[in-house]
């Protein structure tokens, strides 16, 4: 897991730029990042897709304080809060933004565009009504840190027990490029958020490399179904629980907003 969400960087910098930490800029240039270009499609007042800049001002026009970040799996509606066509075409996308002061979400789709040898993605954000309710399953920033602490100890007790390369050259040089890329700024938290969101975020981002490694290189002993299938059911809470503490660092912004209004 070497690169953030895209509903994380556009919750995390839309937040900086309604907070008027960000220029308009520097939030879009964040948020695009390594895509060629980013659309939002069904924003109210809007007869057609248009781009970050106008869609993020528009938002704020029409009351939204804040964004919060979903990351729903099969059987973890994670951040959502309904309606059902809005949580299954998030579930299908794998992530969500959902605005904090008015009742809109938005899911991305992803497009590769170009010729061969100049292929590019594109990205266009699909805005859809959603249910104004407390969102699935999002512990807070507290709660995600302890989890985490024990999620990385049974992460590395599972790629041990299974003989699985987690400890090898691949993972490694995996964890090495993911610490190049975090001393770069690509996997830090947009400014306003607290040094606690940061901490959590770039330890759950670890615990993600680590189960990504288990699923995708060096069997090991692990070569029957059976065993395929033991890794798989051991890791499942182990990645849950990263996936949790991503959203509770990506939201951490909003909820403290919330609590300080109580």
């Amino acid at each position: 897991m070497l690169s953030e969400p895209r509903s994380g960087r556009l919750a995390a910098w839309g937040n900086a730029l309604l907070a008027g930490l960000v220029s308009p800029d520097d939030a879009v240039l964040a948020i695009v990042g390594e895509d060629a270009v980013h659309r939002v499609e069904g924003l109210p007042g809007e007869s057609a897709p248009v781009g970050l800049t106008l869609a993020l001002g528009r938002l704020r026009a029409l009351g939204v304080s804040g964004l919060r970040v979903a990351l729903p799996a099969p059987g973890h509606p994670l951040g959502l809060s309904g309606p059902v066509e809005f949580n299954a075409r998030a579930l299908e996308a794998g992530e969500a933004v959902v605005c904090h002061g008015a009742a809109s979400g938005l899911v991305p789709e992803v497009f590769q565009a170009g010729p061969r040898g100049d292929v590019h993605v594109e990205v266009v954000w699909h805005v859809l009504p959603v249910r104004e309710a407390p969102p699935a399953d999002v512990p807070s920033l507290g709660e995600a840190e302890r989890e985490l602490a024990e999620a990385l100890r049974e992460a590395t007790e599972v790629l041990s027990g299974l003989d699985v390369a987690g400890s090898g050259p691949v993972a490694e040089a995996a964890i090495g490029a993911y610490r190049a890329r975090a001393e770069r700024g690509r996997e830090v938290l947009a400014p306003g958020y607290p040094p606690r969101a940061v901490r959590v975020l770039e330890l759950a981002q670890r615990v993600r490399l680590l189960v990504s490694l288990a699923y995708d290189h060096g069997h090991g002993g692990a070569v029957s179904s059976a065993e395929m299938a033991a890794r798989g059911e051991a890791l499942r809470p182990v990645e849950r629980t990263a996936r949790r503490a991503q959203v509770a660092a990506y939201n951490a912004v909003v909820e403290e907003r919330e609590r300080g209004l109580r």
